[in-house]
């Protein structure tokens, strides 16, 4: 076997140099017999009948057994030679040629499906790789996972190159799925923190963001064209339904009046409340003040519609018009006054006057309860001089406690429902 070849390529260059040597013997055998026959005679006797014959050399004579000097080959003689040496090599290297071909083609093809196997081994194993991930050791390849590494203790056979292969492009897909597994594993807990966290926020303070955006948006369901199209210096008959119009703030909501103290919260899911004290008893048109309650802020699941009802009402300013729908009539306010008070000063309602007032309350900053406005009015349309001093009702000023708030939030009302509230 040669040292730089197979043995493959050794053996078969050592057949063609026998085949060649062989068709080189006969054909020179074929043209020596016809264009040289003769034959040599030793001394008389035939070398071919006594080949070891031992007389000296010296003492032998060549002879030509009747054979004539050889002749020259003639130009029959040299075709014959090379077109037996042609068809020989013709005949060979087709046969070597086409040989390779089909060499080569098979190996092709044997090469191909290699490949198509091998990339079908590697998607099915991939397709597991979610089990190997989660899985101490893989039985099937003989590796095993520990600490994101994965050792291979499988024999190795005559598809060792595809095995060793797969293996590796198993061992990176399933390393990297286990990091991942791993890093996401950790961020899971962190998300989910994050979402309860941003949940019980939204749930506990969504009105502080909807609620100024409301105070934009006009809370009320009548066109503005029509409220603002008033006029404040005639009185009006008007549907016999108490309602609250504020064109400034294109308010136009039912009032539900007399309204007992316990009872405000529920009636401000149907509009805004009117309610009496002790000093703040008055109805529209009489002398005293006339209180009317409602929200500026709510939860944003909330089902109440009225809740953003007066979220408005710090962008009325002194000299805006209050327009109050009571008994068929239309009655005016002009506002004169505004201020922020703590819940507990209800005496902030009691007024000494002389005139029929409105005031208007809602809680204050927009998305709390912690204070309260009071936006006041004094009437203006229609003449108040023969108007009657209200009367003094049984509830009294220590009595309320605390003025209305806005509805509660989330934890307010669980707190709310455990305590029974």
């Amino acid at each position: 076997m040669d040292s730089d070849t197979s043995g493959q390529f050794s053996g078969s260059a050592a057949q063609r140099r026998a085949a060649v040597d062989l068709a080189r013997k006969k054909v020179l055998a074929a043209y020596d017999s016809s264009a040289y026959p003769k034959r040599a005679i030793y001394s008389g006797h035939n070398l071919d009948d006594n080949p070891k014959s031992t007389y000296p050399i010296n003492n032998i004579t060549t002879h030509y057994k009747d054979t004539p000097a050889p002749a020259q080959p003639n130009s029959e003689s040299w075709k014959t030679y090379h077109s037996a040496w042609q068809n020989y090599y013709q005949k060979y290297y087709s046969e070597y040629y086409s040989n390779a071909a089909r060499n080569y083609i098979a190996k092709e093809q044997l090469k191909a499906a290699r490949e198509k196997a091998e990339e079908e081994e590697i998607a099915s194993a991939l397709k597991g790789l979610g089990n190997l991930a989660s899985k101490s050791t893989d039985k099937k390849a003989g590796l095993s996972i520990e600490g994101g590494a994965l050792d291979s203790s499988a024999p190795l056979d005559e598809n060792a190159g595809i095995k060793d292969r797969l293996r590796q492009e198993i061992r990176k897909k399933a390393t990297d799925s286990a990091k991942k597994s791993r890093r996401h594993r950790h961020l899971i807990p962190i998300i989910a923190g994050v979402v309860v966290v941003l949940l019980i926020l939204f749930l506990q303070y969504n009105r502080l963001i909807f609620a100024p955006i409301m105070a934009y948006v006009s809370p009320g369901n009548a066109p503005a064209t029509e409220i603002e199209a008033l006029d404040p210096t005639i009185t009006q008959t008007v549907s016999a339904d108490p309602r609250l119009i504020i064109p400034k703030l294109n308010i136009d909501v039912p009032i539900n009046f007399d309204i007992p103290l316990s009872d405000v919260m529920s009636a401000m899911n149907h509009g805004v409340a009117h309610y009496r004290i002790s000093g703040a008893s008055a109805y529209p048109g009489e002398i005293g003040n006339f209180i009317i309650t409602g929200h500026s802020a709510g939860d944003v699941y909330s089902s109440n519609p009225y809740k953003y009802i007066f979220s408005g009402l710090e962008r009325l300013e002194d000299g805006d018009l209050i327009y109050v729908n009571y008994n068929s009539v239309r009655y005016t306010y002009k506002v004169v006054s505004k201020q922020v008070i703590e819940p507990t000063n209800v005496s902030a309602l009691v007024v000494q006057t002389d005139k029929p007032l409105i005031t208007l309350v809602t809680c204050t900053p927009l998305g709390t309860s912690r204070y309260r406005l009071l936006v006041t009015g004094e009437q203006i349309s229609p003449s108040y001089e023969n108007a009657s001093q209200s009367e003094t009702p049984t509830v009294t000023v220590d009595e309320a406690e605390v003025l209305p708030a806005n509805e509660p939030s989330f934890f307010e009302g669980i707190w709310n429902w455990l305590t029974g509230k």
